[in-house]
């Protein structure tokens, strides 16, 4: 799997955001905008992590690893789900329930405003970098059930992330401008906790999906009925009795089929099947880069 563009310009977006943010956070001493620098690092965290997940996951099997890296992918996915994107809502809440407590207003909002602005703008080229990607993959599928059903994590993780940011950007905007529309700064406080529950929720999602293919997700049923009619399409086999799949990275499955056999074969007959057969589904799913079959009663 090679690296996808999207990610490197996520990358670069999200160091010359967090960037601009803390600069602007320090002039203004606003809550929210600093909450939304932490949340730029931690974006720009996530980026080296699936960059690096997706770069582990295409070394060559070995001993060590038989099946070969892909679940690397999946891991280091898990990881930004789980400890950044959840650090991250949990940084900007806080941060947002420390500025209740000592509420002050500092600077005017014109270096808040410039940022937020440039930053909605950059974070846009992302999202719409990472929708493309994610609009090629899923089809004719709905938006929800492509998420559902994807077995590349990074593409979901950075396009979520971004439409995160967008709302996040939107709601510190608001923070902003109605703490000095009306000399408030529980406005900027209450614009940070919300910008944390964004992120938490967001983080659930990524979790859920995430945990799922790092634990094996198998292949659609769709597509395994279809396999099983090719296997069964062969004269020497009577039917699939069991299947078992599961993806090791988005590009990759193992499967296992448990498949009976016609009667009067010979060890030599029951081999050139098993390499026939197996040669005809590899060769119409490439995905399926390892494929077991085993005789059964």
């Amino acid at each position: 799997m090679k690296i996808r563009p999207f990610l490197y310009i996520s990358l670069v977006v999200d160091v010359v955001i967090a960037t601009s943010k803390f600069i602007a956070a320090g002039l203004t001493g606003s809550s929210s905008m600093l909450s939304e620098g932490v949340h730029s690092v931690i974006d720009t965290i996530s980026q080296l992590l699936l960059i690096w997940g997706v770069k582990i996951s295409n070394k060559r099997p070995d001993a060590l690893r038989p099946f070969g890296y892909g679940r690397e992918l999946y891991f280091w996915s898990f990881i930004v789900s789980l400890i950044f994107f959840l650090m991250g809502g949990c940084i900007s809440f806080y941060e947002g329930i420390l500025r209740f407590k000592r509420p002050e207003i500092s600077g005017d909002g014109t270096w808040n405003y410039l940022i937020l602005t440039l930053s909605l703008v950059f974070t846009s080229i992302s999202m719409v970098s990472a929708l493309r990607a994610f609009n090629r993959q899923r089809g004719d599928r709905t938006f929800w059930k492509a998420v559902t059903q994807s077995k590349d994590p990074s593409t979901f993780i950075v396009l979520l992330g971004d439409v995160g940011d967008v709302i996040s950007l939107v709601v510190a905007f608001l923070g902003v401008y109605l703490q000095h529309r009306f000399h408030n700064v529980y406005y900027d406080a209450g614009a940070s906790v919300i910008i944390g529950i964004i992120l938490g929720l967001i983080s659930l999602v990524l979790v859920r999906e995430s945990k799922s293919l790092l634990m094996g997700e198998p292949i659609g049923r769709k597509t395994m009925l279809a396999i099983i009619r090719l296997i069964e399409d062969d004269a020497n086999i009577v039917k699939v009795k069991k299947h078992y799949s599961t993806y090791m990275a988005p590009e990759e499955v193992v499967l296992q089929i448990n498949a009976v056999f016609k009667d009067g074969l010979t060890t030599e007959d029951i081999a050139d099947t098993i390499s026939r057969v197996a040669n005809g589904v590899q060769s119409q799913y490439p995905r399926i880069r390892q494929i077991f079959i085993e005789p059964v009663l």
